[in-house]
């Protein structure tokens, strides 16, 4: 009994231990539960002000730009240029120093003689676009170019002494030619997706339709009289020099002037009949205003339409003259120095503004205000001066060579442009240029240095011709690609869509 009892002690006093050991423990329990539920908010609280501070700093997109270059050795040599989108986007010098990245898409001989103009058209669906490429052997050739930016192949690289990869895409195919003109194709131009314009030495303006490649209408242009031969004159015994030289479309699409060789005239020509509406001689005192010396041969050699197609502009060798719906002219254009004209284009400006741009033999791109003139250098003038804005390269940026083609772009609204120049040395180059600063240039009256090199890629050929676009199309794996080479069939677009 005694032990009985003793055992029943020991039994009741390990349970009482027991149970205020568990009570014990029930109050840390709780205290360390509470305490997770009371940090867990606040640590929660202090992460979005975490994530705002870390978003101050977005990285943008790359842009790729189709670079397609034609040259004097007959090659017709397409690259893709991938530049950082922080390049564009930032103002910070360290910015800048980041080269652009550039992958070969194609490299052959277009043609049997040297190229002299290209042509690209808008996209359609299928997200491609027709290179068109003319030339001194009369053909037009045709091309489907693809706007989806390069994609790395998986697959291991072949080595290469060059730095720039080699990216074929197999949407980039040949279509065919074109043989209606009976001399060299001097101009090309897609006003819409559906239609090709092609001037020709044969003095004919030549419209197709992109869906069948049919002829649709062909203008005529008067052969010139034999009345003096200017200097430097290439024609045979007994021919005169014929051809048109450039022509332009108004935004209307129903009104196009030309202008050719061996006459100092343009010619109004109705789009909607097809046939002449009118020819305005070159006055002699507005072609030696325009720097068309006495032995000059006094003929239009470019042509463009203002952004708003209130004005045109006629580029001669030296000058130009800007013209306005009554065809009278407004203001003359003389760079500073005096150099040769090369290229024109209109810059993207708004805000009712037209902007127009020049490249030079000196390896400039001078910027003019059409809407603005000031007085004359000489007094006798009855035309004022178009006042220029801004320039890009030239002497004080480093850059001597002449520049035979350029492009502008961009690649969404309100971003910096991106001009692409190509040198006759076979130098790309691109640059990055504000339009505020082009436009700040306009209001104060001031020639300012304008833009910012990014980046420059050596072709090695003698570039005659350029054309670039935005590739904004969508992005293409590398299996499709290669499904593609193997002979799977691509989707089916409208390429001849009639706008």
């Amino acid at each position: 009994m005694v032990k009985r009892k003793s055992e029943d002690a020991q039994l009741s006093a390990r349970a009482a231990t027991g149970k205020n050991a568990r009570f014990a423990e029930s109050p840390k329990v709780t205290k360390t539960s509470k305490k997770s539920q009371i940090t867990k908010p606040t640590k929660t609280s202090t992460k979005p002000a975490v994530a705002n501070k870390d978003t101050s700093d977005v990285e943008h997109e790359p842009v790729a730009i189709q670079i397609v270059i034609g040259s004097y050795e007959r090659v017709l040599h397409g690259f893709a240029a991938t530049v950082s989108g922080d390049v564009i986007e930032s103002d910070k010098s360290e910015e800048a120093q980041k080269e652009p990245t550039y992958s070969d898409t194609f490299l052959f001989a277009a043609h049997s003689s040297a190229v002299r103009c290209l042509a690209v058209s808008a996209p359609n669906e299928a997200h491609k676009r027709v290179l068109a490429t003319g030339s001194t052997d009369e053909r037009i050739n045709l091309f489907h170019v693809s706007t989806s930016p390069p994609v790395v192949s998986s697959k291991p690289q072949l080595p290469t002494l060059s730095a720039t990869s080699v990216i074929e895409n197999p949407r980039n195919r040949e279509l065919g030619s074109l043989l209606h003109h009976a001399r060299s194709v001097n101009k090309l131009q897609f006003p819409t997706r559906g239609k090709l314009f092609s001037a020709a030495d044969d003095n004919t303006v030549a419209i197709s339709r992109t869906r069948d490649w049919t002829v649709l209408s062909t203008i005529k242009c008067p052969i010139p009289k034999a009345v003096g031969r200017p200097s430097g004159d290439t024609a045979g015994p007994g021919e005169v020099p014929t051809g048109v030289n450039d022509f332009a479309i108004h935004p209307s699409m129903k009104v196009m002037v030309t202008v050719g060789k061996g006459e100092r005239c343009m010619r109004l020509w109705n789009l909607v009949t097809g046939k002449k509406a009118g020819v305005l001689n070159f006055d002699k005192s507005l072609l030696q205003a325009a720097c068309e010396g006495r032995y000059s041969s006094g003929e239009g050699r470019k042509l463009v339409w203002g952004e708003d197609g209130e004005e045109y502009v006629v580029g001669f060798e030296r000058g130009a003259v800007v013209y306005g719906m009554d065809s009278m002219p407004k203001a003359i254009i003389r760079p500073s120095p005096p150099t040769k004209l090369h290229q024109m284009r209109i810059v993207p400006a708004g805000e009712g503004r037209s902007i127009l741009a020049l490249s030079t033999e000196d390896g400039r791109i001078i910027f003019y205000d059409l809407k603005t003139t000031v007085e004359g250098d000489k007094e006798d003038e009855e035309v004022p001066q178009c006042a220029a804005v801004g320039q890009l390269g030239g002497n004080q940026a480093g850059f001597t060579g002449r520049i035979k083609d350029f492009e502008v772009l961009q690649h969404k609204a309100g971003a910096p442009l991106i001009l692409v120049t190509g040198s006759s040395d076979g130098a790309v180059r691109l640059w990055k240029c504000n339009m505020s600063e082009i436009l700040e240039g306009a209001v104060e009256g001031e020639v300012r240095q304008v833009g910012t090199p990014i980046g420059t890629h050596e072709t090695g050929h003698r570039i005659t011709c350029l054309v670039a676009f935005v590739m904004d199309g969508p992005a293409e794996a590398a299996d499709d690609e290669d499904e593609l080479a193997q002979g799977v069939p691509e989707e089916a677009g409208s390429d001849g869509d009639d706008e």
